[in-house]
């Protein structure tokens, strides 16, 4: 034990040491600095220049364009009130559409839409490079709204109230200046904020620490304090939730990314609703449902498993009552992806090996009982309620990998579903199939991997083939419709393949479990088992293997590059983490230590350390040919991650190495149709050029 113990504290040491020299690149952290904005544009300058100078460059990216602007595409709605209200962009309006139409017209190839928004006019008016982030409107009368703008597509965002009937902004209404804001509507004349009030008000992750509740006609300044959070939490946030005859007011302190606290606000009085901690609730009527991510032992005879979902009495919880029915309980290769509340039921979206089905629950005379819904066997499923579940119908969506997605509207209780709307298929698939293979991880667990090649394919080693990847913060990668891919990848020849790698929610909590923090180099060791599973089945070879992921797909870019750069022929790594020494530093990077660890922890940091990217580059290594994008406007993962790479690797001498960045965008990386569609383009042509056109 003491011999341990002294080489823990001997590799602390020196990690410690490593880490704590001094950062030449510090200075490419200041966003908008003259110097770091400079050496933004000459590496700009560079990369486009290299790449878009390919005849082929133009045509890509104008097809990748008619995609995002096509009017064909379905326009996604939610219902409020007797209108469907859509969010469309396309090529006149760029900066987008709010505007709505009645159920009736929208069933119609070419429905009648009312413009209740126009952001590019406002846009225009204004002086300003709104981003729309999205309405909170009054509920059940709707008729204010809470609209919230961006300039450039960052998360920060400016508040406005906005009146529905008359389709102007109030001019004396509630309204906040730019900030990571959290508002929700208690009644007409009040509201739950969270924002920017000064020193000592945000996280250390830079949201809001308190809730306050701000009434109609009062300053800002004076908003009454309902509850307050540690500097160290996430975030702190207060909403409503309401369906036909109950209301109920909730605070949620989040102490971490992946834990909260549940509080029913009653007569300004607060009593915490005591589930786990990692657990996530809803209400179906007189019902408490409740999410687990880890096992709770409920009572003295009671357990459940990770992932489950329980329903009970609510008023009877809070009195102490713990009788749960088990509305879904996984197995080794199921999740749940979701539910949808109706009037009378519980819709269930539920992987079955990352692939979609339906059931449901339907509640009455006290009793739960279960149905199985007849759906689509492939692809991925997915299921929204009509405005707080004031009827059964809800809409449906099925797509795979070469289907593009459909819309239907189904009803609770049947097998009944009327389509609405289908997508066209923006890329040839004549001749493609897909296929789910399994690959080995490096302990023996059994990794699946989604493949979209052509059906007679040669395997023979010589395919160019691009990987793509993810593996954090329980998010699954499930069958979808890769319109752009389809057409810059697919149709051209490459070969397609999504890894279900751990970290990710394709298994539920517990596959997300098993790379956290000190396991996090089982989701590396994942991906490489897919990569050489591809290249051992003959499908492709390092030379001709691409790899493509953003944000925590970003870190997986880095680590690859840096842990097994022999792998690869080319790497795409999109608005990535880099710097795992400083990442907690740098805007919400605070509230991603629940996944990834604490760096200024010795020993949190010595695992961290081992596959951080930018303190593992290497000179004299091979590197496979790589490009960086990120964008100025995103204040979620700081662009100084890709900026210090890029420098540090340009340090060592490496020369197959480009870098990007958009200077709108926000966390997405583009603000608009045109710059995804440059963005995407420029993607895909560095990875035809380095892998091979045909």
């Amino acid at each position: 034990m003491m011999k341990k113990t002294l080489v823990s504290l001997a590799l602390a040491g020196t990690a410690a040491a490593a880490a704590d020299a001094p950062d030449p690149y510090l200075w490419l952290e200041d966003v908008g600095g003259a110097r770091a904005l400079e050496w933004v544009a000459a590496h700009n300058a560079a990369s486009t220049g290299l790449i878009t100078r390919d005849p082929a460059f133009e045509t890509m990216f104008g097809q990748i364009r008619a995609i995002l602007d096509s009017s064909e595409r379905i326009p996604y709605v939610t219902r409020m009130g007797p209108y469907f209200y859509n969010f469309w962009r396309d090529g006149e309006h760029p900066r987008g559409l709010w505007r709505r139409t009645l159920p009736a017209q929208y069933g119609k190839a070419a429905p009648e839409w009312e413009t209740v928004l126009d952001l590019d006019a406002l846009a225009k008016a204004e002086n300003e490079n709104w981003v729309w982030k999205g309405q909170q409107c009054r509920y059940p009368e709707r008729d204010r709204c809470l609209i919230s703008l961006s300039r450039g597509g960052a998360d920060a965002v400016v508040v406005r109230e906005f009146d529905l009937p008359g389709k102007t902004f109030v001019s004396d209404g509630f309204q906040l200046p730019e900030a990571k804001s959290d508002v929700h509507w208690v009644d007409r004349n009040s509201i739950f904020v969270g924002t920017d009030f000064g020193p000592g008000s945000l996280t250390d992750s830079g949201y809001p620490r308190d809730v306050r509740l701000w009434r109609r006609g009062t300053p800002l300044a004076a908003a009454a304090v309902v509850f307050s959070g540690a500097r160290s939490d996430v975030s702190v946030g207060g909403y409503v939730s309401q369906r036909p005859g109950y209301r109920r007011e909730i605070i949620l302190r989040s102490p971490s990314f992946f834990s909260g606290e549940y509080w029913l606000r009653r007569d300004a009085h607060l009593d915490r609703i005591a589930v786990p901690d990692d657990a996530q609730i809803d209400f179906f009527g007189a019902q408490l449902l409740v999410q687990l991510r880890s096992d709770w032992q409920a009572d003295a005879g009671t357990a459940f498993k990770a992932g489950s979902l329980l329903a009970t009495d609510f008023d009877g919880f809070q009195a102490g009552k713990r009788d749960f029915q088990v509305l879904f309980e996984p197995s080794e290769r199921t999740a749940l992806d979701g539910f949808a509340v109706t009037r009378t039921h519980v819709v269930l979206s539920i992987l079955d090996h990352v692939k979609g089905r339906l059931a449901e629950w339907r509640f009455e005379a006290g009793a739960w009982k279960r149905r199985d819904v007849a759906a689509p066997e492939f692809g991925s499923l997915g299921i929204a309620a009509l405005d707080h579940g004031e009827t059964d119908e809800y809409f449906l969506t099925h797509v795979d990998f070469l289907t593009p997605d459909s819309l239907d509207l189904a009803t609770a209780g049947t097998d009944l579903r009327h389509r609405l709307k289908q997508r066209p298929a923006f890329f040839d698939a004549r001749g493609l199939a897909i296929d789910q293979f399994e690959a080995a991880s490096r302990d023996g667990t059994r990794v699946p991997y989604f493949i979209v090649k052509p059906r007679d394919l040669a395997l023979d080693g010589s395919h160019p083939t691009l990987l793509y990847g993810y593996g954090g913060f329980e998010v699954a990668l499930t069958p979808s419709y890769p319109a752009a891919a389809g057409k810059a990848w697919l149709e051209k020849g490459g070969v397609y393949v999504v890894a279900n790698i751990r970290g990710g929610g394709e298994f539920g909590p517990r596959w997300h479990a098993a790379a956290l923090k000190e396991k996090r180099q089982n989701a590396y060791d994942d991906f490489v088992a897919v990569a050489q599973d591809l290249i051992a089945r003959g499908i492709t070879r390092p030379p001709r293997l691409g790899i493509m992921g953003g944000s925590n797909g970003g870190l997986l870019m880095g680590v690859m590059l840096t842990q097994h750069p022999e792998l690869f022929g080319a790497v795409v790594c999109q608005v990535p983490l880099l710097d795992m020494r400083r990442y907690n530093h740098l805007l919400a990077g605070a509230s991603w230590m629940g996944e990834y660890g604490d760096p200024d922890d010795a020993d949190q940091w010595a695992y961290i350390r081992r596959y951080s990217p930018y303190q593992n580059l290497r000179g004299g290594t091979a590197y496979p040919n790589i490009l960086f994008t990120t964008s100025t406007r995103d204040d979620r993962v700081h662009p100084g991650h890709a900026r210090k790479m890029m420098a540090r690797m340009e340090e060592l001498g490496v020369k197959n190495v480009w870098y990007y960045e958009n200077t709108e965008g926000g966390h997405a990386g583009a603000a608009d149709n045109r710059q995804a569609a440059f963005m995407s383009a420029l993607e895909y042509s560095f990875l035809w050029k380095m892998l091979g056109a045909k």
